[in-house]
């Protein structure tokens, strides 16, 4: 019996990284998992990784997936992607957005158009997303959404060190609004048994999208493995809704807290 048994969710930005770790983890405990992204088959990204390679993991140990292609951009395609997770699963008991697009370019050379789609993908996408699935979660008078984060929310110090005037202000701006975006949301769902949660690792993860903007390297020692935040996500999306709420929390910081010991970043 896993601690997801009986439980749909949906895991965006899972053709990789981050997002393909918490669905395996998520699957491995239990849940139906329906993972969507724009990558569905092996050479049409620059980055590794593809819908298909989740689901042909989950399902080679025991688990239960499908794959929804989607460009979590365009509203019409959040809707389709959460209609035919109904379709085929269920009705979700479990959201995890994680889908991200990314420039690093400082803010005097941004374009409208890279920021308009950093917004739609990492704010928007997350935003109307959790609008489509509460309706399910009310009637199953519980639920659980989990927002992915980073450090990049954090406020820079001044003076600034190199990494701050690098060009992640945008990321940060992303990141920041989607944390108050969490926080509020938890406080509305409160009465409804639905828990809203942010998550960001300790350190910097490696995966394709972080390998590729050289924010870290594979044999990188102070890295953070996905599985941490695997980890992390399943106890925010497997805890009580009405304790485990409106955090905005780091992996291994969490973890230390849920098994009693002191935090790694104090």
């Amino acid at each position: 019996m896993g601690v997801l048994d009986g439980k749909v969710a949906i895991v965006t930005g899972a053709s990789r990284g981050i997002g393909a770790e918490i669905a395996a983890q998520f699957a491995a405990a239990g849940a139906a998992v329906a993972v969507t992204a724009r990558t569905v088959e092996a050479g049409t990204s620059s980055l590794d990784g593809t819908l298909g390679e989740t689901v042909a993991r989950i399902e080679a140990a025991g688990g239960t997936a499908v794959a929804i292609p989607a460009d979590l951009s365009r509203p019409e395609d959040r809707e389709r992607a959460v209609a035919e997770a109904v379709a085929r699963l269920g009705a979700p008991d479990i959201l995890v957005s994680n889908a991200a697009v990314t420039y690093f370019t400082r803010v005097a050379d941004f374009t409208p158009r890279r920021f308009q789609l950093m917004f739609d993908v990492q704010v928007e996408a997350p935003f109307h997303l959790a609008q489509l699935v509460i309706p399910g979660m009310r009637k199953k008078s519980r639920g659980w959404i989990l927002n992915i984060s980073s450090g990049a929310a954090r406020h820079p110090s001044i003076p600034p060190n190199a990494w701050a005037g690098r060009g992640g202000t945008v990321y940060g701006m992303c990141k920041a609004a989607l944390e108050r975006f969490s926080t509020g949301l938890a406080a509305e769902l409160y009465p409804d048994n639905i828990a809203v949660n942010a998550l960001s690792p300790n350190a910097v993860v490696p995966t394709p999208g972080t390998l590729f903007h050289h924010l870290t390297t594979a044999g990188d020692p102070n890295a953070e493995p996905p599985s941490v935040m695997a980890e992390a996500a399943l106890a925010l999306c497997s805890g009580d809704p009405k304790t485990l709420t409106g955090r905005i929390t780091y992996s291994q910081d969490l973890l230390a807290e849920l098994r009693g010991a002191a935090p790694a970043h104090p």
